[in-house]
């Protein structure tokens, strides 16, 4: 997995965990469902660099 993709998609989970209970603390449903949002995101990045390097570990 690339090392910066993989900092990426984590750097945006921590970001999507953060909004998604800042929301709830302040019992805003939008700043909540953005942050669900973005965690979401980063879990499709994820997959997409796991999907990555076992195409490389099968061309090697």
């Amino acid at each position: 997995m690339s090392l910066e993709n993989k900092a990426k998609a984590t750097a945006k989970n921590v970001e999507g965990k953060v909004q998604d209970a800042v929301g709830n603390l302040t019992g805003d449903p939008q700043a909540q469902a953005e942050g669900k949002e973005k965690q979401a995101e980063a879990k499709v990045l994820h997959t997409i660099e796991d999907v990555k390097d076992e195409v490389k570990k099968a061309v090697d």
